[in-house]
């Protein structure tokens, strides 16, 4: 437990953790568990140093600690990475660890492709595995949630919605879901009650996550009172609102501006003894006006134990640079570790560009050179922008060096022969 404790510290320093990891494991009487091993494949993967991940996957092998999870974990960082060829490679490398792959880790490759965007080859997987896995409701599910959810896409959701009715595909209380959800994001109020009408003519019972779309739908296109009232009837259905049903309703009025009405709601929501989630205040927070209003949520958070995530220290770094408020963005820096979170690549490169248009150089590249002493690779933007600073700082000091010298008047007269 201490050395998984001492990785778990070092998660954002990749050389740093494994090194710790190789040590321990050399030490007499001590053998890493498979808890151990998949801490370190964990970052090892999220740093994308697969080869020293496969490596250590083939260690766990000879332990004999090898599972599909940790496959599974390899093949999500894969598809994080967009190396759809090393996914796939993986979840076929699964007989030779000792393991048939099966249903569960073929949808589970379908999600994690998914996920990450690479929908175009998720389907393509799906539709030329049907030997292997045969077609059902849940697999063309995943992909449809995909086109639906992950990429956004209107023109391909509804033509893998057609595509299943065609092949005979049985949809079903998700299928429907996933395609509300897709058009009610669209802002497509029309098409989103269409498809919700015409769900429960087809007998389909519309389960908490299709009410909530729907009521996100309804607010979004300004029918606040029909999404309250959609709010009371599924509550009529025997169909408790949860928090996500309120963020469904407070989301669209922050982005609407109507804040005081979002406020109501978060009110409404207390008074039903539902706790905020980490969306609830990122859609406050999104419209806080000064830095008195942020603090006051960030206290409001901590007193009803909604701990921020990175993503939330992200957004209000990158808020308090445009305000040019550069106490608060140290303020909130320092506060990460209090949090248990510690920076990671995203959270370096918002604060460097913005201590950099802030004309804050020198802090900037600061946090540049720390960024690149934990293990993290810069962006190409970012990296060019620093070099280009710190080659014309070298610049300046070379031709003031030069000016200085050569520049030099003696003020005594040479003497008269």
């Amino acid at each position: 437990p201490v050395v998984v404790a001492g990785r778990a510290r070092l998660r954002n320093s990749c050389a740093a953790a494994h090194a710790a990891f190789r040590w321990a494991s050399a030490q007499p009487g001590y053998a890493p568990g498979r808890h151990a091993y998949h801490s370190m494949l964990a970052i090892l993967a999220k740093h994308r140093r697969f080869d020293d991940a496969r490596a250590l996957l083939d260690q766990m092998r000879r332990s004999s600690l090898a599972s599909p999870a940790a496959v599974m974990l390899l093949i999500r960082r894969y598809c994080a990475a967009r190396d759809v060829a090393g996914a796939v490679a993986a979840f076929h490398a699964l007989p030779s660890l000792g393991f048939r792959p099966g249903v569960a880790e073929f949808h589970g490759l379908l999600t994690a492709l998914c996920r990450y965007k690479n929908v175009q080859d998720a389907e393509h997987l799906l539709l030329s595995s049907e030997k292997e896995f045969p077609f059902e409701t849940k697999s063309f599910n995943v992909v449809l949630n995909g086109w639906c959810n992950m990429v956004r896409s209107v023109r391909e959701a509804k033509r893998f919605w057609n595509a299943m009715e065609i092949k005979g595909i049985k949809r079903d209380v998700v299928s429907y879901g996933s395609m509300i959800s897709c058009f009610s994001k669209a802002g497509s109020l029309d098409t989103v009650m269409k498809l919700f009408n015409r769900m429960k003519e087809a007998g389909v019972v519309p389960d908490r996550k299709i009410y909530n779309a729907v009521v996100y739908a309804l607010a979004k296109g300004r029918c606040v009172n029909e999404a309250k009232a959609l709010v009371r009837s599924m509550e009529e259905k025997g169909v408790a609102p949860d928090t996500a049903t309120f963020n469904s309703l407070i989301r669209p009025l922050c982005k609407a501006r109507q804040v005081q009405e979002a406020r109501k709601m978060l009110d409404d929501m207390l008074g039903r003894g539902l706790s905020p989630s980490v969306r609830t205040f990122h859609a406050l927070l999104d419209v806080a006006r000064s830095p008195i209003e942020v603090f006051d949520l960030l206290d409001k958070m901590k007193e009803l134990q909604c701990d921020p995530e990175m993503d939330t220290f992200i957004m209000l770094i990158r808020k308090f640079c445009r305000w040019r408020q550069h106490d608060s963005v140290e303020k909130l820096w320092s506060a990460m570790p209090a949090n248990g979170l510690s920076p990671d690549r995203s959270a370096y490169i918002v604060l460097i560009h913005g201590l950099f248009l802030n004309g804050r150089l020198e802090e900037s590249a600061k946090y540049y050179e720390e960024m690149k002493a934990k293990g993290f690779p810069p962006e190409k933007k970012t990296e060019e922008m620093i070099q280009a600073w710190l080659s014309g700082r070298e610049l300046a000091k070379a031709s003031a060096s030069v000016g200085s010298r050569g520049g030099s008047v003696s003020l005594r007269s040479n003497p008269r022969k």
